[in-house]
């Protein structure tokens, strides 16, 4: 027979159609597709039975990285981490009006701590609700953690009394007649200075500043508060200036002047916590205070539509300001004396002659004083504390309350 070369062809067009026919229909096709993706029982590691194999990138899809999938979900324990629970209902019951009374012992456990052990290696957390206390980390955090929860948990319940007293003197050289009776401690803050007196001394020294005709109280209060929780204090008051000129909306007068305000005066937070045996207090104060010194007055030549000039004032505010954020640690029957040295003082004084100025003749500045504050822990707000003066008592040694933390 005579060979056909489109025959041939055509046949073996026919041929591989029948072929894909019986191999593509929907049951072949399933199975193919059964066999060749990975069982995922097996974790994406079956295979197909014609030898094929699902490319690595399509292996485990959607499932967790190997980073989490490390451990079966365990947390890290590398440096002997331990999970701890500790109830806080011993003392957060006692503070059933006041809203996330737990968030006293976070803060004093960051200020014992510092931030760094809960954010770097080794891996632990803390996680506190109105009732417990979640610490997961060694077992050395776990006891300083446990020293701070026993302060709440174990130590006094009941509200605390705190004097607080704020002073300002006009010259520094108040220290002269009291160096003998305060005992000098260390400061970390610049410029602050800090003492330790005796109750009985403190009085002595107290008594000495009210004879000076430059003192003057700005605030004194016992403070009532639960051990551990933060008050705040604060005195302010606005004093406007013109910061600004732009045009008037009315057409006359063409410009108008465009005011501001700057508080000015003090603002305190302070956060006492006792020891369990009540002989030692821990303390942090946080202090701001913010004066204007003077308002600088600029002169502006503004341009009318005449081809004229209109002459208007606006004011830049000189601001002095100071601040204090540190932690003390003294005895419980002790007062602790604070120097800010001469800073703005908290509360302007005002002349009842304006336009007579002495600080000329007396060579100071206005504004400026050696502000004070005397922290006396007073006990129990239920008990009635009295002092009595006996003979003043010259200090010696010295030691340093602060800790060096917030």
């Amino acid at each position: 027979m005579r060979f056909n070369p489109r025959r041939f062809i055509t046949a073996v067009a026919m041929t591989i159609t029948a072929f894909s026919f019986v191999f593509c229909t929907p049951k072949n096709l399933v199975v193919a597709q059964g066999n060749n993706l990975p069982d995922a029982s097996a974790g994406g590691q079956a295979q197909a039975r014609g030898g094929l194999q699902t490319p690595p990138s399509m292996q485990n899809q959607g499932a967790p990285s190997g980073e989490q999938l490390q451990g079966g979900g365990k947390l890290p324990n590398n440096a002997g981490q331990e999970f701890r629970s500790y109830d806080l209902t011993p003392y957060t019951g006692y503070l059933q009006n006041q809203d996330k009374p737990e968030q006293a012992i976070v803060d004093w456990l960051i200020r014992e701590t510092g931030t760094d052990p809960w954010f770097t290696s080794p891996f632990g957390f803390m996680n506190a609700t109105r009732d417990k206390l979640s610490v997961y980390h060694t077992r050395e955090m776990h006891e300083v953690v446990s020293g701070i929860v026993d302060r709440f948990v174990s130590g006094e319940k009941d509200p605390q009394v705190l004097s607080l007293r704020v002073m300002t003197v006009g010259s520094p050289n108040w220290r002269s007649q009291a160096h003998l009776l305060m005992q000098h401690v260390n400061v970390d803050s610049p410029g602050v200075q800090a003492w330790l007196l005796s109750k009985e001394n403190a009085a002595l020294v107290l008594n000495q500043l009210r004879q000076r005709t430059d003192t003057r109280q700005v605030h004194a209060l016992d403070m009532i508060t639960h051990n551990g929780q933060t008050q705040k204090l604060a005195s302010t008051r606005g004093r406007n200036y013109v910061r600004n000129v732009k045009r008037a909306a009315t057409g006359w007068p063409p410009y108008e002047p465009e005011t501001g305000e700057i508080q000015e005066g003090y603002q305190l937070s302070i956060s006492p916590l006792l020891s369990v045996d009540g002989a030692s207090i821990d303390c942090v104060i946080d202090a701001k205070i913010d004066q204007v010194d003077k308002l600088n007055a600029v002169e502006l030549d503004l341009p009318l539509p005449n081809a004229q000039i209109h002459r208007a004032q606006i004011d830049v505010p000189q601001v002095v300001s100071w601040k204090l954020h540190e932690r003390f640690r003294w005895p419980s029957d002790m007062v602790l004396l604070l120097s800010c040295g001469v800073i703005a003082s908290p509360e302007r004084p005002q002349s009842s002659v304006p336009l007579l100025n002495l600080n000329m003749l007396t060579g100071t500045t206005p504004g400026r004083a050696d502000a004070l504050m005397f922290i006396a822990f007073r006990g129990r707000a239920a008990d009635n504390l009295t002092s009595t003066l006996t003979t003043p008592h010259i200090s010696s040694g010295a030691s340093a309350p602060n800790r060096g933390r917030y």
